[in-house]
């Protein structure tokens, strides 16, 4: 027989228990994530940086070369008139700032 003195219930009360579950935390929105990712996995509307600026994918971005090289069309954040070509091997990671999708449904 076993009792109280090995720690099981005698009256089975705590069998049942369940234990409460924690309050939900509010999200407050985030900036944009910085991400690195392949060259290929670019989004239009991503943003990249570098020492000349600002700039924003404004085309779906192709391998050249066998798919050793990745171009991709951006414009400089502010200025439409501003467009490059950017070129980088298809293996290179980027650093981009992408919206996350709940912002994009707002």
């Amino acid at each position: 027989m076993v009792g109280p003195e090995e720690g099981c219930p005698s009256d089975g009360a705590r069998l049942g228990a369940v234990a409460k579950p924690e309050p939900e935390k509010k999200r407050q929105p985030a900036a944009p994530a910085e991400r690195r990712i392949l060259p290929m996995q670019l989004r239009t509307g991503d943003r990249i940086t570098d020492e000349t600026g600002e700039w924003e994918i404004i085309a779906r971005p192709y391998t050249t070369a066998g798919g050793k090289n990745a171009r991709v069309r951006v414009q400089r954040v502010g200025d439409p008139t501003a467009t490059e070509l950017r070129t980088w091997g298809a293996h290179e990671r980027i650093s981009v700032k992408r919206a996350s999708a709940e912002e994009g449904k707002r």
